[in-house]
This record gives structure tokens, C-alpha cells and sequence, in this order.
């Protein structure tokens, strides 16, 4: 049959491998219905910085003839899939948002990336990226601006910007993101996306965050995740499902102790105890950010027969730490160099982190306020099931702006924007950003669901009840709207 782009851009990946397993569609023919969604759609979003239509028909046609001749096409068999354009990609260009790195081609695959081939996902390129994934929105010095498919003035958020276009236009059910202080949960949030971050060590990562040859590429290593932004819980399932998992190239990887796509299959029990923040006891949170996420925290709980309790984490506001911790873990002798050669290469908040003085009490100064971080949420956590707040303190913000300078009438400076996020990359914790509902300009905000320590299969079970409580398929971006009637 012939899949056209419309009717394409409705289907999740769980039911584009049901479909294509099934003989009903080919692999083909869901790709060709990508590519022409992608023509449509990139003209208004930029969310590819690199597309790769001939890779994508060759992938498709492999799936294809795995199917006539009888073989297992694998978990994803024919689903389109963006690739964050921080993460390696052999045959594709790893540019990273920035103009040192322009034609850099891996040698190797990231880890996810080779588990996506291998289970038949078939890539469409790689979608674009803040300049090394250093900021939260989606702008940097190479290509196009990133937009939001809900307000092409807005940010769809970062640094997983172009994945999170992608999905929200319909060019692709899910998209590899990455989070080193939200960058799954931020796009997530500012564009009505599922993003899962899994516990720390459940996605492997390597070269990314790993390989030292590479100044911008090697950092994050403590703070980094890689996981999926998509329309749906069950499809973020499916991606897990497939790219999760030890790696013996990332010292920080552990065994695989549950199977995503039974957890999401178990019922969530009733009678949990429940955390609830609207600003972490420190963050200034937009008006109507706090109204939706409280609405949709309370009705929540009450369709799943939980206890809500107010509370207060108790520990200090870490952004300052958080800054630290990245320089701690950036090459910051390999960044000088690259600065040092060419200045005017580099965004000029970046050359700022780059050439402040760092002392050493600075960084152990991060790393004290990150014990403390992590003590307060395991002491949280001892006497809650899970902890729900807003993902961020605003919704999406017009682009080029690296975050709105005032909220609910406070200045503000730096990630405070973001502050909902950055704790649990500190902690390693898993973390979800649900779409709460859209505020009176139409735009999304996210309700974020935290577990305890390597709790995955719980959070994930309490986001699949979400969905069910508070549903979303039947809102829809403007732009969407628009592609449709093309």
C-alpha cells in the first residue's frame, strides 16, 4: 500500500513495526512517507542539520528484504529515527553545532546508534544541536535555528532541539535525545513531547562523553544520559527497550534488571506516596506553569489512588554548581586550544564558560553541593514512592534567547529556567517530562515524574498511568495542522 505523509505522521513506532512485520506496509514505504514529511516540515523547524535520505532508503530496503526472506527484521523493524547530532555516527557527519567540527566523521557508531541499526530502526539524519550541547535551546554557529513546531518564534528547547521538532512536526515518532541537565526533559517539556531520562548507567555512552581525542565531544561524563523524545510513553518504552543495557566502554553502565516493554505492560499500584514540588523550595516558576502542573499532579493522584504531600527537597538552589561541574568535566586544555585558534568560532556564552578562571575550590565546591544534592533526594526518597513537579519553570521562549530574564516578576540569571532538571543529573535518578497541558498562548508545559534510585520500571509504570489519567494525543501543534492540508 502507499503510505502518505499524513497518515504516516499519525502512526507511533510500535505500530509502524506491527505494520511492517505484518506485510501491511514496507519499510520503504513508511520511509518515503518520512522523507516527504521532512521536505515539508524542515522549510519552517531546521530540525535536521544533516538528513540522510539515501541512508535512510538503504536501511528501509534492508528491513524490506530481511521480511521476504523470511528473517527477523528486528524490535524496530522500518521505524524513522532522528539522531541528536551529539551523538557518533559513522556514516554520518557529527558536527556538534559548532565550526570546529565541520566534516568530522566518527570512526565509530555511538553504542545507542549501533543498537538502533541492528534493530532494524532506519535513521533519517541528524537533528540539530546547541553549539557542543552547551545551553538549553536550539541555536548555534553552523546552521539554521531550531524552531518550535507549536510557535516558529519559540524554542522547542535543547540541547535535544532538532529531536524534538522532528517528532512534534510528525518526521519521526521518536528521536535519540540526550541529557546532561535536561536536555531530553527540556524539549520535552517547551515542545509536548514524552522525554525519559533513564537511571544513570541504563543507556550506555561511548565515544560520546568517553573518547578523550575529541575538545566539546568528551565532557559530561558523570552527568550525561541518552534516551528517547517521543509522542508517546509506550513508544519511549520501545526505544529503551532496544538501547539500554552494559557496555563495557562505559565504566558507568549496569545490568539490565527489568524489561521495559513488561513494565510498561504492569499495572501501577494504587496507594503510593507521593512527593509533590512546584519550586524546589528556590526557583522562581511561572504563574501558570505552577497552575497546570498542580491541577494535573492532583487529578493525578487521585485517578491512581495516591497520597499527594507538599514538600520541600531541602537542599540549596545548585545551578552554580551545576555550571562547575560541566567545566570540571569538559577538556577544558583542548577547548582553550580551539578557542585560542580560532575565536570567533565560538558562541560567546560558551567562550565565556571556556575562559573564566577556574579554581580548584570551585569544582570541589560543585562536588560538595552535589552530596548534598544526593543526600537530600535519597532521604526524600525514603519516605516517598515517587516526586512530582514542574519539568521547568517556564514554557517555550522566543529563540536566540538563552532563557527568559525574568520569571513571575523575579530577575533571574543563568539555568534557573531549567533548575527543575539539573538535581537529577547530579543523582543519577530516573526522570520523566509528561505534557501537562497548554497554557492560554497555546504552548506546552511539562509535569516531570522522578523515582528512586534505578526505580525505572516504577516511573515508567507511573507515566504510562499519566497518559491514561491525562491524555494528549488529541492536541496538536499549529504547524502540524498546517502540514496536514499539504
Amino acid at each position: 500500500m502507499t503510505l502518505n505523509h499524513k497518515d504516516y505522521s499519525k502512526l507511533s513506532a510500535a505500530e509502524i513495526v506491527a505494520q511492517v512485520k505484518a506485510g501491511d506496509i514496507s519499510a520503504r514505504d513508511v520511509t518515503e512517507a518520512a522523507l516527504a514529511r521532512m521536505a515539508l516540515a524542515e522549510p519552517h523547524i531546521h530540525a535536521y542539520c544533516h538528513p540522510a535520505p539515501d541512508l535512510a532508503r538503504a536501511m528501509a530496503d534492508a528491513v524490506d528484504a530481511k521480511i521476504a526472506a523470511g528473517e527477523d527484521p528486528g524490535p524496530l523493524a522500518g521505524v524513522p529515527v532522528g539522531i541528536k547530532d551529539l551523538v557518533a555516527t559513522k556514516d554520518l557527519p557529527t558536527v556538534m553545532g559548532s565550526k570546529y567540527y565541520l566534516g568530522f566523521m566518527p570512526e565509530d557508531d555511538d553504542i545507542s546508534v549501533a543498537r538502533l541499526r541492528k534493530a532494524g530502526a532506519v535513521i533519517l539524519g541528524k537533528t540539530n544541536v546547541p553549539e557542543f550541547g552547551y545551553s538549553g535551546v536550539g541555536h548555534n554557529p553552523v546552521f539554521e535555528t531550531a524552531r518550535n513546531p507549536w510557535n516558529l518564534a519559540m524554542t522547542p528547547g535543547g540541547s535535544s532541539a532538532g529531536s524534538a521538532a522532528s517528532v512534534v512536526a510528525g518526521v519521526s515518532p521518536f528521536a535519540i535525545a540526550s541529557d546532561g541537565g535536561g536536555s531530553i526533559r527540556i524539549p520535552a517539556s517547551l515542545s509536548g513531547l514524552v522525554g525519559f531520562k533513564a537511571s544513570m548507567g541504563r543507556v550506555p555512552l561511548w565515544p560520546g562523553c568517553r573518547d578523550p581525542r575529541f575538545p566539546g565531544l568528551s565532557g559530561w561524563e558523570s552527568l550525561e544520559h541518552i534516551g528517547p523524545v517521543a509522542r508517546t510513553v509506550k513508544d519511549a518504552a520501545l526505544m529503551l527497550s532496544v538501547i539500554s543495557g552494559p557496555d563495557m566502554r562505559d565504566r558507568h553502565t549496569i545490568p539490565q534488571d527489568f524489561d521495559w516493554m513488561e513494565a510498561y505492560e504492569e499495572p501501577l499500584p494504587r496507594g503510593l506516596k507521593i512527593a509533590f514540588s512546584e519550586d524546589f523550595g528556590f526557583l522562581a516558576v511561572d504563574p501558570e506553569v505552577r497552575r497546570l502542573v498542580r491541577e494535573a499532579a492532583f487529578a493525578y493522584a487521585e485517578a491512581i489512588g495516591a497520597t499527594l504531600t507538599e514538600v520541600d527537597p531541602g537542599h540549596r538552589n545548585p545551578r552554580d554548581a551545576f555550571t562547575a561541574l560541566i567545566m570540571a568535566e569538559s577538556d577544558l586544555k583542548g577547548m582553550r586550544a580551539m578557542l585560542s585558534g580560532h575565536p570567533e568560532y565560538m558562541s560567546p556564552h560558551l567562550a565565556a564558560m571556556i575562559s573564566r578562571d577556574w579554581t580548584a575550590e570551585d569544582f570541589t565546591n560543585a562536588n560538595m553541593v552535589r552530596k548534598e544534592v544526593v543526600e537530600a533526594h535519597w532521604k526524600l526518597m525514603s519516605q516517598y514512592d515517587l516526586l512530582i513537579s514542574p519539568t521547568l519553570a517556564v514554557p517555550a521562549f522566543p529563540v536566540h534567547m538563552q532563557g527568559p530574564e525574568k520569571i513571575d516578576g523575579q530577575m533571574v540569571s543563568g539555568f534557573t529556567w531549567s533548575g527543575f532538571c539539573q538535581p537529577f543529573n547530579f543523582t543519577g535518578q530516573p526522570a520523566v517530562s509528561l505534557p501537562a497541558g497548554l497554557t492560554k498562548e497555546a504552548l506546552p508545559v511539562g509535569l516531570q515524574i522522578v523515582g528512586p534510585h534505578l526505580g525505572d520500571a516504577l516511573v515508567l509504570r507511573a507515566a504510562r498511568a499519566f497518559e491514561e489519567a491525562r491524555p494528549w494525543a488529541h492536541l496538536s501543534a499549529p504547524l502540524v495542522d498546517m502540514l496536514d492540508l499539504a
